[in-house]
């Protein structure tokens, strides 16, 4: 199934794309049984705020938004949107590459899709190791 990469009001920064595209759907398939449909657009700071606030009534910065769509027993669907803007920042206050942060926020959507939620401790530390082993496989150093 296809995943594709959009470009909203900044420039997509990925690299190596198919290899990334091959990566999530070899992690979907394996934890879920299923084929991905997926889309992932990259934007800016402003632009992800208006989605924000349009379609979820949050009035405030975030680094992702993923909406899924739907999830049959064969398939999974789903929207990601991802702030440029925001990656960069969290990578600088993280200490880590603007690369491994924007892996580990693709990761974070994809999980969201898959099932994963992080609104209390115990789920966010649960993403947490989820995207920590997406990252180890996927790169060593990124």
């Amino acid at each position: 199934m296809p995943i594709y990469f959009h470009e909203a009001d900044i420039k997509n920064p990925l690299k190596q794309r198919n290899a990334l595209k091959a990566f999530i759907e070899k992690q979907v398939e394996a934890q879920s049984g299923k084929q991905i449909e997926l889309s992932i657009v990259f934007c800016s700071d402003k632009y992800l705020l208006k989605v924000n606030q349009d379609y979820l009534q949050h009035d405030y910065y975030t680094d992702i938004i993923t909406f899924p769509f739907s999830s049959t027993k064969s398939k999974i669907e789903g929207e990601i949107y991802i702030s440029i803007d925001r990656v960069r920042d969290n990578a600088k206050q993280l200490g880590v590459t603007i690369n491994e942060e924007l892996y580990r926020v693709v990761f974070h959507g994809v999980l969201h899709l898959l099932g994963f939620k992080d609104k209390n401790k115990a789920q966010q530390a649960e993403m947490r190791l989820n995207e920590d082993k997406w990252l180890t496989k996927y790169c060593v150093k990124c």
